[in-house]
C-alpha cells in the first residue's frame, strides 16, 4: 500500500509554522551569504528583492517533498558538509555465476545463480569483515552483506526498489499512529524454532527500545516507531506505534529491521548472539572466524525457493589490488569496490567481468559545527568553494561517480533538482575565509583507508586542493575505518573528528534518511545543529508521502 492514501494531517505543530514566509538564509549560525534561486516545490519566492546580504524570503512549503527540498536548500546554503560524490558501486566478478549487483549496495547470496558447474559455491572478496553477527548491532554495510544472509524482515525492496514482502504476508496502516502487520506462517529460524508473532513484536522493540536487550544504534532506522506488540496470536498480527503520521513507515520496514528469534536471544549472552546466527534467511551460518571469513551453506528448510547456489563465503581484504588479485585467480567469485585503475586488468581476464551500479551512497566531509573554524558557515562554504570536484570525479574516479551539492541523491524523494554542485572558486573561498575571521587556520581531515571506492585519494585531492588556497593550510591523516566508526557512531558529537570524510548510504529512497541521522540536530550520527532545519524535518515528517 502507498502512504498516499493517508488523509493529510498534521500531527505536529513546531514552533513557527504558522509563518506565511521563511528566511532559509536567516537561520542559525550567520546566515547566508549566497543564496540560489528556485522553487523548493513552491512557487518562486513572493519577498521583494532583497539588498545585498540580506537572505530571500520563501512561501512556506505546501508537501511533504517541499520541505525536504527546502531543507536540502538550507544544507547547501549552510554547508555543514563539503559534498563530494555519488559513489558507484564497482564489482568484479566471475562468468561462474550470474549476478547483477543492486544500487543499495547489498549483495545477496540467495540472488546469484551458477552459471556453470564451477559456480555452486561462491567466495566474495570485499573490503571489510564485520563488527559482530548480532543484525541490530550495528550500521556498516560489509556486517549488513555477512547478516542479510541469515537473516530478513518483515518487507523487502526488489531489484527494481519496489517493496515485497517477506516474512509479512500483509501490511497496512489502522490509523494515524499505528500500522499493523500480518506474520507469515510457515517459517522456521535454522534452530528449528517456528516463527512467532512475538518474534517479530521483540525485534522491532528491541531496536526502538533500549530498555529491550541492547542499545540499538539503528533505532532512527525505524524513524517515528515508539514499540511493537501482538494484536492477536490467531490471527498472527501484530500492532507497530508511531509517534506521528510516518510517511515512510512502510519503506523504513522494508529496508531494515530483521527478525530475530526471541528465545534465543533471551536464552544467550549478547558475546554469544554477536559471533552466532539463527535467522530465517536462505542460507545458515557454518563457521564464523571474525575478521577473517564467514561461511554458509543453503537452509534446505528456507519458507521460500531454495537458494541456487550451495554455499557461500565471504572473506575481505583492506587491498584493491589484492581484492582483484583474488579474483582473476580464481580464489573469488566477487570482488567488491574495483577501482578504475584495475577496470581493464578484470575486464581484460578470461572468466571475470567488471559490473557497476550508480549506488545509493553520497560521499562527504562532515564538519563539526562546535568547532572552530567549521562553526563559521563562511568558512565551511568556503571549504566548499576551493573544491574542483569535477576534477575529482575526471581523475581520481575516472567518471565512477557523480558530483552532488545537497545531501539527497538524484531520483530521491526530496531531491532539488534546483541546487548544484559548488563551482571551484579559489578567489571566492579565501574571501570566504578572510570574512570568516579565521584566515591561517589549520585543518586536518580524517579518512578511512579503503572502505570506500578511492577514499584515501578523494581525501588527498580535497586536502590538496584546499591547502592551494593561501589562507588556510589542510593536511589530510588515514585511519582504519573500524576507527572512524568507533568515533562517529557513539553518538556523542565530541567524539568525532573536525573534519572527516564518510559514505551513507539510503536504502529507503528517501531524503529523511540521510538528513535525519546525519544532520538533525538529534540525529545519532550528527555533526550539526539548525532550528531551522529541525523545524522542516519535523514538517515533513507530519505530512503523507507523495512518493510509495
Amino acid at each position: 500500500m502507498s502512504d498516499s492514501d493517508t488523509t493529510r494531517r498534521r500531527f505536529l505543530t513546531a514552533a513557527g509554522s504558522a509563518a506565511a514566509a521563511v528566511s532559509l538564509a536567516g537561520c542559525s549560525e550567520g546566515g547566508d551569504t549566497t543564496p540560489t534561486p528556485g522553487d523548493d516545490g513552491t512557487p518562486e519566492p513572493t519577498a521583494t528583492d532583497s539588498p545585498e546580504g540580506t537572505p530571500t524570503e520563501r512561501p512556506e512549503p505546501e508537501t511533504r517533498e517541499g520541505y525536504l527540498q527546502r531543507a536540502n536548500r538550507l544544507i547547501h546554503d549552510e554547508a555543514p558538509w563539503v559534498f563530494l560524490n555519488r559513489q558507484y558501486s564497482v564489482y568484479g566478478q566471475s562468468t561462474d555465476i550470474e549476478w547483477s549487483p543492486r544500487r543499495d549496495e547489498r549483495v545477496a547470496a540467495y540472488a546469484i545463480s551458477p552459471a556453470n558447474d564451477d559456480g555452486e559455491d561462491v567466495v566474495m572478496t570485499q573490503s571489510q569483515m564485520d563488527s559482530g553477527v548480532d543484525p541490530q548491532d550495528h550500521r556498516e554495510t560489509p556486517t549488513d552483506n555477512i547478516v542479510l544472509q541469515a537473516y530478513e524482515g518483515l518487507l523487502e525492496r526488489d531489484a527494481e526498489g519496489a517493496i515485497v514482502q517477506k516474512l509479512a504476508t500483509d501490511y497496512t496502516r489502522l490509523d494515524e499512529t499505528t500500522v499493523q502487520f500480518t506474520v507469515r506462517d510457515d517459517v522456521s529460524f535454522h534452530s528449528g524454532d517456528s516463527l512467532t508473532p512475538e518474534d517479530v513484536s521483540f525485534s522491532i522493540n528491541r531496536i526502538v527500545d533500549d530498555e529491550v536487550g541492547i542499545v540499538s544504534p539503528q533505532s532512527d532506522q525505524l524513524i517515528g516507531v515508539t514499540g511493537a506488540e501482538v494484536s492477536s496470536e490467531s490471527d498472527r498480527t501484530v500492532d507497530v506505534s508511531l509517534s506521528g503520521l510516518n510517511p515512510i513507515v512502510f519503506q523504513s520496514f522494508a529496508t531494515y529491521c530483521d527478525v530475530m528469534n526471541r528465545s534465543w536471544v533471551e536464552e544467550n549472552e549478547n558475546a554469544y548472539v554477536n559471533q552466532n546466527m539463527d535467522g530465517t534467511g536462505p542460507f545458515a551460518m557454518t563457521n564464523y572466524e571474525q575478521g577473517v571469513e564467514v561461511s554458509f551453506e543453503r537452509y534446505e528448510d528456507y519458507w521460500d525457493e531454495p537458494a541456487a547456489i550451495s554455499t557461500f563465503t565471504i572473506n575481505s581484504a583492506g587491498e584493491s589490488s589484492t581484492r582483484v588479485n583474488r579474483l582473476i585467480s580464481g580464489e573469488s567469485d566477487i570482488a567488491v569496490n574495483v577501482p578504475p585503475q584495475e577496470v581493464s586488468r578484470v575486464d581484460g581476464n578470461d572468466g571475470t567481468a567488471v559490473s557497476a551500479v550508480p549506488s545509493t551512497r553520497v560521499l562527504f566531509n562532515g564538519m563539526r559545527y562546535d568547532l572552530e573554524p567549521f562553526s563559521s558557515p563562511e568558512f565551511r562554504q568556503a571549504i566548499n568553494y576551493a573544491i574542483d570536484l569535477d576534477s575529482i570525479i575526471q581523475n581520481v574516479l575516472q567518471t565512477f561517480g557523480d558530483p552532488t551539492g545537497q545531501p539527497t541523491l538524484e531520483g530521491f524523494f526530496g531531491y532539488n533538482g534546483d541546487l548544484d554542485p559548488y563551482p571551484q572558486d579559489q578567489e571566492m573561498a579565501e574571501q570566504l575565509i578572510e570574512e570568516s575571521g579565521h584566515a591561517g587556520a589549520e585543518i586536518e581531515l580524517v579518512t578511512p583507508i579503503g572502505r570506500y571506492l578511492r577514499d584515501v585519494e578523494i581525501a588527498q585531492a580535497v586536502g590538496g586542493q584546499v591547502d592551494e588556497l593561501s589562507n588556510v593550510s589542510a593536511t589530510v591523516r588515514q585511519v582504519e575505518f573500524s576507527t572512524l566508526v568507533s568515533q562517529v557512531t557513539t553518538g556523542n558529537i565530541e567524539d568525532k573528528p573536525p573534519w572527516y570524510l564518510l559514505g551513507w548510504g539510503n536504502a529507503t529512497f528517501d531524503a529523511i534518511q540521510t538528513i535525519q541521522p546525519l544532520l538533525a540536530s538529534d540525529g545519532s550520527l550528527t555533526s550539526y545543529s539548525n532550528e531551522e532545519l529541525d523545524r522542516l524535518l519535523e514538517e515533513a515528517q507530519s505530512l503523507p508521502s507523495e512518493s510509495n
